[in-house]
């Protein structure tokens, strides 16, 4: 059993941090949203991993990840020149997938940990054609939608339709069998100019192969959006958070609930409440840090109250008083703002940049 990690794309969605990087490197909890999927797969057996990725950040998730000697795993990266689909990379895919039956997990999913081994079970004891799990959801028209009858048998996929036929999306987690790629090599690229994914899983249902769905019954995001990405990181910290502080706390911080606080990191006159993670090597003064907080390393904050936020790694927050809420502040960014009013601000700010407010 194989898996491949899709890994690529422009993530137009979460600019302006995905100008400067890859939108499955960006962190929840102090970690890759793409470190999940990888993690995921070893733990459920699966230690042959392809990661499809772009020319424009292939560079930097291979920097970053590895060779997956760290994941317990073996790494291959595979170059999806254009976004031409899922369908498309998982053609490409085939000299490292072989006939081996493989899941296709998209890297900037992430899926109530655990279930992946549930649903491997399944595939490896019916050995389907495929295998697709399915979600209710509220937006159906942003995603592939399934029409299943009243037995669960799956009838039609389409791809982000207009009119969906149902409120049950597809998952970005998918079991197939070598089959699939005949069904790709049978498709016709959708309006989009993409071989799609949905398009050659229809067509292994009109041929009478067996496809099978599961509701998933954990929680399962796309964290491509900036809200998508905060609630992310509110249910691993909600989840998963244990306390453990190696900084240097001084007298006058009180540190109440989980929290996390890394080497060298230093707190001076704060509040933190968690669950909060916190990197190494940060400064902290004279701040209050709210619940469901990420802080990555090398962050300076001083005078400064935030909650319910993600900071990226190196960035600097000096003198703000009103509380940042529901924000993601990039790497290297620089906020300075002058005292104002008391009133909550929101944010959503790329790497590098410099603001000032007066």
């Amino acid at each position: 059993m194989k898996a491949l990690i899709l890994s690529g794309g422009k993530g137009t969605r979460l600019r302006p941090l995905t100008y400067s990087g890859a939108k499955q490197l960006v962190p929840v909890a102090n970690k890759p949203v793409l470190w999940y999927g990888i993690e995921e797969m070893v733990a459920a057996g699966i230690t042959d991993i392809g990661i499809i990725i772009s020319p424009e950040t292939g560079a930097e998730v291979q920097g970053k990840t590895g060779n997956g000697e760290c994941f317990g795993a073996n790494i291959t990266y595979i170059v999806q020149d254009q976004p031409l689909g899922l369908a498309h990379a998982v053609q490409i895919a085939r000299p490292f997938l072989g006939d081996s039956p493989f899941v296709m997990y998209l890297g900037d999913n992430l899926i109530q940990l655990g279930e992946l081994r549930y649903f491997l079970q399944q595939f490896s004891q019916q050995q389907p054609d495929a295998l697709i799990l399915l979600r209710s959801v509220a937006n159906p028209s942003a995603f592939g939608v399934a029409q299943v009858d009243e037995t669960g048998r799956v009838l039609q996929l389409i791809e982000k339709p207009k009119v969906p036929p149902s409120n049950l999306a597809l998952v970005g987690v998918y079991f197939f069998s070598h089959l699939i790629f005949d069904a790709i090599a049978n498709i016709q690229p959708s309006s989009r100019g993409e071989l799609e994914i949905t398009d050659a899983i229809q067509y292994l249902i009109n041929q009478q192969k067996q496809v099978v769905a599961y509701n998933l019954q954990g929680w399962w995001l796309d964290t491509g959006k900036k809200d998508d990405l905060l609630e992310a990181n509110r249910l691993i910290l909600d989840t998963y958070l244990t306390a453990s502080v190696v900084g240097e706390i001084d007298a006058q911080s009180q540190i109440i609930g989980r929290v996390q606080i890394g080497v060298k990191s230093k707190v001076i006159n704060c509040t933190i409440r968690g669950p909060v993670v916190i990197g190494s090597n940060c400064h902290l003064e004279n701040c209050f840090i709210g619940p469901y907080s990420s802080i990555a390393n090398n962050v300076t904050l001083i005078d400064t109250d935030l909650e319910h936020s993600v900071i990226l790694e190196g960035a600097k927050i000096v003198g703000i008083h009103q509380r940042i809420i529901d924000s993601v502040i990039g790497q290297r960014a620089q906020l300075n703002l002058a005292p104002r009013p008391p009133k909550a601000l929101r944010f959503m700010i790329g790497d590098d940049c410099q603001i000032e407010l007066t």
